[in-house]
């Protein structure tokens, strides 16, 4: 089982603050205003809403406290006594339960107020039925005013309880107040628990840990007991005897033979056998502890004679020892650690499991083929480099260097001159040598002496200028650097190839210089046409869907064979185009500039052609412009349709039944969106609405949630 942490439990609010906990919430997360165009749909989905929320809140709160509250009856034994002893276990449940009761009259009256809210015919009804559902949930909530109390009294001694693990390796004391249970504790733990001169300093159990052969122990304080029958005993003394109860653990039951505990030894011998029946299937010791004070040769031969009667079964040993000089202190936790881990391994091997795992095992135990005695055998080249004093014997004792590794004269060649010694025969490292001549950047090793040559003589010689008749200058050609040039140019021509094959380039060739121009004049035409290309392209013009787009796109060539056939397809349109059709002036107003002239080049056409001898001035230039501009725009404007009224929205209808086919769909398309407002809307306006000033009205203040 896991070990249990009360101390994450949540606190448990008072019922007032629990009750202003739920509707404020309610009034922070529901919408608070209902404006006058709300329908009554609307108005009941309002208040079902505040009842449903305030429900669910007060439902959340309870089941939370439900869930961290432990079931006496899904935990450990060792827990479930524990807490009937300290907080009666009837009252404990009949807590709960009540939390539980308050949580399902919430979830009826909600489903009955919700019920009825749907029935309600007025706003007034609805947040009258909404008021009683929310007084009669904060009623409930008034009644579990003392089991709240309780729980919370409850959760703060939990949460003061140490975090015990029932099942794992543990040592408990136990014994009369005042026999040295707590100083041992402080000696093989750090929990520092209070030791005082005077009985039930310890009124709780305390928990402490320590380690051994290493694993980690668990080591608990009880409180003293004392030797009467088990109804008479107080909470404190059962907080001991239930540890006793239900632990796995091995027990110390402290002595004090000289008696300064306040109890005879008669007393503490007649405590033992009316708490041995809980010893049954436990590991004991029985501890003399204060032998400081009096040695356990010293003790009344009577009183001696009576411990020892204690310790005559099968599993239970008897020790000395003493807080104060810590004698036997580490004797007994060893003896207390032993018996428990061998009890605990027993156990697991006379369980199941233990086959499973034993049959995967296979040991295999060697035997002798014959009968003859074979030593050791060395090689002669080892007896002879032992002899020499290159290897070290079996009975040579290594020296340490500064960097602490095994370093010794025989395993340096004594021959080799190269080795450096201090006085006493050590090897000096290179940090010696380096600190003995100047220190770092003044002296650096010199590391030919690592050179593996042929010949070790040869590892210090300078390196020669001229070798078997040749100099170094010998093997440097001298055409190297035309040689490099030539791969650099080589270089540099491949990079540029390659970069004209990534722009899509032919690489340069061996052309005359004509075919190249004509090359490059290509090459500029097919830029320029692509340029074209791209700019026709333009998305600046008007994109007409695929299927009218063949339709409505002016299929005639700007020929005077085909003028009649232009203007007559205009005026079926509706259009006048009598006067559209002057001085080659294209009709189709919807391509643009491109297929059209403007005045002005007219005029100046038209200037050109008249007398083309005469010249005239600038002035008289722009006037004629001015006048051709003002003569278009008039005879645009006469191009409208004088049968019906010269509204802009009606050029182009060719009918009366278009014209009031286009009236009709703008009229739908203005059509205003009268929709009321919402929830999220800040608007103060007065409402005067019949509903909300009806209906009783009581003295006092009217404010509500």
């Amino acid at each position: 089982m896991p070990v249990y942490n009360f101390k994450k439990m949540s606190p448990v609010p008072s019922a007032p603050d629990l009750i202003d906990i739920v509707l404020m919430r309610t009034q922070r997360r529901t919408p608070t205003v209902i404006h006058p165009g709300y329908k009554i749909n609307r108005i009941r989905s309002f208040y079902m809403r505040k009842i449903k929320f305030t429900q669910q809140t007060i439902s959340e709160r309870l089941s939370k406290m439900l869930t961290d509250f432990p079931r006496l009856n899904d935990i450990h034994p060792f827990y479930a006594d524990l807490c009937n002893t300290l907080y009666d276990r009837d009252h404990y449940k009949l807590a709960l339960g009540q939390l539980n009761t308050a949580r399902s009259l919430v979830d009826q009256i909600a489903r009955d107020m919700i019920r009825m809210v749907k029935y309600a015919d007025s706003a007034y009804r609805c947040k009258c039925l909404k008021r009683a559902a929310l007084g009669r949930m904060c009623t409930v909530l008034k009644r579990q005013k003392a089991s709240l109390a309780y729980l919370e009294e409850v959760r703060k001694h939990l949460s003061r309880l140490p975090s015990l693990d029932p099942n794992t390796r543990t040592i408990l004391m136990c014994g009369l107040p005042n026999v040295g249970k707590s100083s041992f504790m402080n000696k093989i733990t750090r929990g520092n628990v209070d030791v005082q001169p005077y009985a039930f300093t310890t009124k709780s159990l305390f928990v402490g840990h320590c380690d051994y052969k290493y694993l980690r122990w668990q080591v608990i304080d009880t409180p003293g007991i004392l030797d009467h029958s088990l109804e008479q005993r107080n909470t404190i003394e059962m907080q001991a005897i239930i540890a006793l109860a239900h632990l796995t653990c091995s027990v110390l039951y402290f002595c004090d033979p000289s008696e300064q505990c306040g109890y005879t030894v008669e007393q503490q011998c007649s405590l033992f056998r009316s708490i041995k029946p809980l010893f049954a299937n436990k590991q004991l010791i029985i501890i003399v502890n204060k032998v400081d004070q009096l040695p356990w040769d010293e003790v009344q031969p009577e009183k001696r004679e009576m411990i020892e009667d204690l310790g005559r079964d099968a599993n239970c040993s008897i020790m000395t020892m003493s807080n104060i000089s810590e004698h036997g202190v580490s004797a007994v936790k060893a003896a207390a650690c032993d018996k428990l881990l061998e009890k605990r391994v027993d156990a697991r091997v006379a369980g199941k499991k233990v086959d499973g795992v034993m049959n995967r095992l296979q040991v295999f135990h060697p035997t002798p083929r014959d009968g003859v005695h074979r030593q050791a055998h060395i090689p002669d080249s080892v007896k002879q480099a032992v002899a020499d004093g290159r290897i070290g014997s079996a009975d040579h004792k290594p020296k340490r260097s500064r960097k602490g590794y095994a370093e010794t004269v025989d395993d340096i060649d004594k021959n080799d001159e190269d080795a450096t010694m201090d006085v006493s025969g050590q090897l000096k490292t290179a940090r010696d040598l380096m600190w003995e001549n100047g220190g770092p950047g003044v002296w650096a090793p010199d590391y030919r002496e690592q050179y593996d040559l042929k010949d070790k003589d040869w590892r210090f010689d300078a390196i020669p200028e001229i070798m078997d008749g040749k100099n170094i200058a010998d093997f440097v050609d001298p055409d190297i650097e035309k040689k490099l040039a030539e791969l650099e140019d080589e270089e540099e021509q491949l990079l540029e190839e390659l970069a004209a094959q990534r722009m899509g380039e032919e690489p340069d060739s061996d052309l005359d210089s004509e075919e190249e121009a004509a090359v490059a004049a290509i090459r500029d035409r097919k830029k320029i046409i692509k340029n074209i290309s791209q700019a026709n392209r333009s998305e600046n013009k008007p994109v007409l869907p695929r299927s009218i787009r063949g339709r409505t796109k002016d299929k005639h060539d700007r020929g005077d064979r085909n003028k009649d056939v232009v203007k007559d397809k205009m005026e079926r349109l509706g259009v006048d185009a009598s006067i559209m059709i002057k001085r080659g002036r294209s009709l189709d107003k919807t391509r643009g500039r491109k297929r059209g002239i403007s005045v002005s080049r007219d005029v100046e056409m038209d200037n050109s052609n008249d007398s083309p001898g005469t010249e005239i001035s600038k002035t008289q230039t722009k006037k004629q412009r001015r006048s051709r501009s003002e003569a278009a725009k008039r005879e645009a404007s006469i191009s409208r349709g004088h049968s019906r009224p010269r509204d802009p929205s009606q050029i182009g209808l060719h009918s009366d039944a278009a014209v009031e086919a286009a009236k009709k769909l703008e009229k739908q398309g203005r059509r205003m969106w009268e929709g009321g407002a919402g929830e999220g809307d800040n608007r103060k306006a007065v409402h005067l609405v019949r509903w909300m000033n009806t209906g009783k009205k009581r003295n006092g203040t009217h404010y509500c949630r």
